[in-house]
């Protein structure tokens, strides 16, 4: 008879896990990740196709966040009384931001505005890519958040409330209804090379959903997705069979632990890390696009390119069923407190082109009645002068924060097309017709995606969390087509 004897090495390396799977037990038990016996019958989290509560328009969502605060009055909501007050002091009270640089001197804009469509919708001249597309988009000129920081505003048109810590929008979406494309993100955020946005990651988070909803970066450089390629020793069919080893061995240890969401969502998501070697390839792989369209996104202009390019990927990934893509420029490139006259023109240079070819694209594809495109920021700005610091000119002059009253469009998706819903009053300063604030808009959008903002809830800590809990929230019906 042979007697066997075992090391403990090699009871180690024998077992179905080894080191790893001892390791990661150990992990989960230090993070409290092990499930526990009410948890053996929590809910499967997945990203798979689901139906919404009712008939929703869109199915998927490109918003552009223009993080700052895009002055209204200069853009989008001219406001006559305000030339005819320009240098006088303002006739009302003024709900500052910044008391230090504040002053009352009433300030018209400067640049010039038309009416353009058959909407007759009012553009400053900053925006002449923007003039083109009028016709298609809901112009909301009476938002609102009432909280006149970043931080706090951000939040509320993020994820509902004015602070952190809770999913975003996004996050919902997909929570909701899955994703139409097995190989790629669900929802994906794309960033600015001059810097992340003021928050940080807080701005794509899953908050306390499962983490296989949160938003998945790419980056504004190459390479967009880093690692996508394997190394030498594992391409072809080493890598395919070491995969499937891997998958083999996650899949009992999870059968093991049922009801481990963290656990779960992990795994699924170094799945999908493999699925988009392929995919996320192609996917952003823009030389497969003709040269007319690259010159329609600005690629050809280098004051445009590097956003109309983020624009052209985030078509390029709704197109293969991407649920909801994230755009996002530099920390505070519209947060014009001074230098107004010369940020502003840069920022809207920036975006302009890019944003309206997204719309224009999207619309000649025929995914613009299936897709919601978002343009806005947090807040606005106010009708007085900033920061003159002593000097009798304007060249250095800007405007302070404003949420009490600002303009952000959208379009397809269900949303009217060629609208101008809400006013504010006769200075830009307070939304005074047909309020929306940010707790409807996203009532708004829910409805839009079929999803029904009492239904779509998750159970934590023993209640249901929702992302819209606002009593008087309403959808918005006056924007829908």
């Amino acid at each position: 008879m042979t007697v066997m004897l075992h090391t403990r090495r090699s009871i180690l390396q024998g077992s179905a896990y080894g080191i790893g799977g001892i390791a990661l037990a150990t992990i989960l038990k230090e993070q409290n990740l092990l499930a526990t016996s009410e948890q053996a019958t929590a809910r499967h989290f997945d990203l798979k196709p689901k139906a919404p509560h009712g008939f929703g328009q869109a199915k998927a969502m490109i918003s552009m966040f223009m993080q700052g605060g895009p002055s209204h009055m200069d853009l989008f909501d001219p406001k006559p009384e305000l030339t005819r007050y320009d240098g006088k002091d303002f006739p009302g009270e003024v709900k500052y931001d910044d008391a230090a640089g504040a002053s009352r001197e009433c300030m018209g804009s400067p640049w010039k505005f038309k009416q353009y469509g058959q909407s007759g919708m009012d553009v400053s001249e900053l925006l002449p890519h923007f003039s083109g597309i009028v016709d298609d988009v809901t112009l909301i000129r009476s938002m609102q958040t009432g909280v006149n920081n970043h931080g706090q505003s951000i939040y509320a048109l993020l994820n509902g409330q004015v602070t952190g810590g809770r999913p975003t929008l996004g996050s919902w979406l997909t929570y909701g209804l899955g994703s139409e494309n097995h190989d790629l993100p669900a929802y994906v955020a794309l960033t600015d090379p001059r810097g992340l946005p003021v928050l940080g990651v807080d701005n794509w988070s899953n908050g306390w959903l499962p983490s296989l909803y949160q938003g998945t970066v790419i980056r504004p450089k190459e390479p967009r997705i880093p690692n996508l390629d394997a190394p030498l020793s594992l391409k072809g069919d080493a890598q395919a069979r070491y995969l499937n080893f891997v998958q083999r061995l996650n899949k009992e240890h999870l059968e093991a632990r049922p009801g481990e969401a963290d656990l779960e969502a992990r795994i699924q998501s170094f799945e999908l890390a493999a699925r988009m070697q392929t995919a996320a390839k192609e996917a952003l792989d823009i030389d497969q696009e003709s040269a007319a369209t690259k010159k329609l996104y600005g690629l050809d202009n280098p004051a445009a390119a590097e956003f109309g390019t983020r624009c052209l990927i985030a078509r390029r990934l709704v197109e293969r069923g991407v649920r909801c893509v994230s755009l996002f420029t530099g920390n505070q490139t519209w947060d014009n407190h001074q230098n107004i006259r010369t940020l502003l023109p840069a920022a809207c240079t920036y975006v302009d082109q890019g944003a309206a070819a997204l719309v224009f694209d999207l619309k000649q594809r025929g995914l613009l009645d299936t897709t919601i495109v978002h343009w806005g920021g947090e807040m606005g700005r106010l009708p007085v002068i900033q920061n003159r610091s002593g000097s009798k000119d304007r060249t250095t002059v800007g405007r302070d924060h404003n949420t009490y009253g600002f303009s952000m469009w959208v379009a397809g998706g269900g949303f009217k097309a060629g609208h101008i819903h809400g006013a504010t009053d006769d200075f830009g300063h307070h939304a005074v017709k047909d309020v929306v604030n940010h707790y409807d808009y996203h009532a708004t959008l829910l409805h839009l995606f079929g999803l029904d903002a009492k239904k779509l809830s998750y159970k934590r800590n023993g209640s249901e969390q929702v992302l819209v809990d606002n009593p008087q929230a309403r959808v918005v019906s006056e924007i829908l087509a």
